[in-house]
């Protein structure tokens, strides 16, 4: 019976999950997005020509499968691993507590893997197509392909929690000791602007972070939940050698700055698709209108420039941060990622970068994203870009002093207008003068 019972919960929520998806379905599988008929562009795509010309060979492994050659080829650190136990992905056969999935990232791609699992699961970031998804079959082959997927991949990542757009999601919910979601528990997409004490729930984290609280780590033995929700052993854990056989993965760790910057990014990815999709699907209307009723082909209307603004400045305040949970003492990592993710750069004259990390009140040094480096954020219709270029320089110039941005010193919009202009080389000029 109880396996009944949460096959038919699970079946409702992907009922539900589904209908919100079918409401946008239709625009972004429409022109000029034409989502699954359109020929990505992204890391994979390019890794894939290389494959087929014979340029790389990516070599398996009896342990990893193409794990270590693909992380390798798309320069994804091992020390950006992260643990998921919870069974909420493609593979939830092999996903449990004492066999979690691990996640590896990049500013332009995901890579998940299970152990014994049949494929790594891929996530790309697409400039012109958002989140594009594949596969890439475990089983050594003499041409390995990643297959392109869609219909399965959107039924979850094509939702409200993605901006209605194909984007990732990373959630936090509890999780019985089987794998299995707690639905009735309630579940919650995570981006920075989610308190610390909602986050991490079915997954591992190896980290301190003081007295701080976190769901991560923690599995509920029985199907209720206990109220409150007790986690002390959860917290500030150095290592998993308890919960898992940590060598049958490329590291032991599931770093909590790794976590963070995820939540992020993610955040960010989404929103950069949001205004891509919005613009250029308000610009096609325009296309037609200004064609059916004769008027000059440039012709912007008052709804396409109000639509433009507000998916721009949506994606401004999520580049500044607005809205981030504050955090009330220091958080360290255990996998050296920190480290490594600063040192990434582009730093500046004065060896500042928008990369540096403050991790005691709050996520980042100098508060923008360092993905307004992206091959996304590059990527915006300029009509979208000229307006997000604009409105961030309205508020780190100070002309915009409004209280949505009051978390910007006037220190911090001095240092990263300098940071910018001297890393980022296709500024507008007036943000040179």
């Amino acid at each position: 019976m109880r396996v009944v019972a949460i096959f038919q919960y699970s079946l409702v929520a992907i009922f539900l999950v589904f209908e919100s998806r079918l409401r946008a379905e239709d625009d972004f599988e429409r022109s000029p997005i034409s989502y699954s008929a359109s020929s990505p562009s992204n890391c994979i795509s390019r890794l894939q020509n290389q494959l087929d010309r014979g340029e790389l060979e990516l070599e398996h492994q009896d342990t990893f499968g193409y794990l270590p050659a693909v992380l390798k080829a798309l320069e994804v650190p091992i020390e950006s691993q992260m643990f998921v136990f919870s069974k909420t992905s493609l593979q939830v056969r092999y996903i449990t507590p004492r066999t979690p999935r691990a996640v590896y990232f990049s500013d332009r791609v995901y890579v998940g893997y299970c152990q014994m699992g049949d494929v790594l699961e891929i996530s790309a970031v697409d400039p012109q197509l958002g989140t594009v998804f594949y596969t890439l079959d475990q089983q050594s082959a003499v041409k390995p392909r990643f297959e392109r997927r869609t219909d399965h991949c959107l039924i979850c990542h094509s939702s409200s929690r993605t901006e209605g757009v194909p984007g990732h999601l990373v959630r936090s919910l509890l999780t019985d000791a089987a794998g299995q979601p707690i639905f009735s528990a309630g579940s919650r997409a995570v981006d920075h602007t989610t308190p610390v004490d909602q986050r991490w729930g079915g997954w591992y984290v190896t980290g301190t972070h003081g007295s701080q609280k976190h769901l991560g780590n923690l599995v509920i033995r029985t199907r209720v939940v206990p109220e409150p929700v007790e986690n002390s052993a959860g917290q500030n854990v150095y290592e998993l050698n308890d919960r898992l056989d940590v060598r049958k993965y490329l590291s032991p760790h599931s770093d909590i700055v790794a976590l963070m910057l995820l939540e992020h990014q993610v955040l960010v990815h989404n929103r950069l698709t949001k205004a891509n999709f919005d613009t250029r699907q308000a610009i096609d209307y325009d296309a037609m209108m200004n064609r059916m009723l004769e008027k000059p082909v440039a012709t912007q209307s008052e709804s396409t420039t109000r639509r433009i603004k507000s998916t721009g400045d949506r994606l401004v305040e999520t580049l500044l941060l607005v809205g981030e949970a504050k955090l009330t003492e220091p958080i360290k990592g255990t996998a050296g990622y920190a480290e490594q993710f600063t040192k990434t750069g582009p730093h500046d004259a004065q060896g500042r970068s928008l990369r540096d990390l403050d991790l005691a009140t709050r996520l980042f040094k100098y508060p923008c994203s360092y993905l307004i480096y992206s091959e996304a954020f590059n990527g915006l219709p300029h009509e979208s870009r000229d307006y997000v270029w604009q409105r961030l320089w309205e508020i780190l110039s100070g002309k915009d002093p409004s209280d949505k941005f009051a978390h910007l010193t006037a220190s911090d919009r001095q240092a990263i207008v300098e940071i910018l202009r001297d890393t980022k080389t296709d500024l507008p000029d007036y943000w040179k003068k």
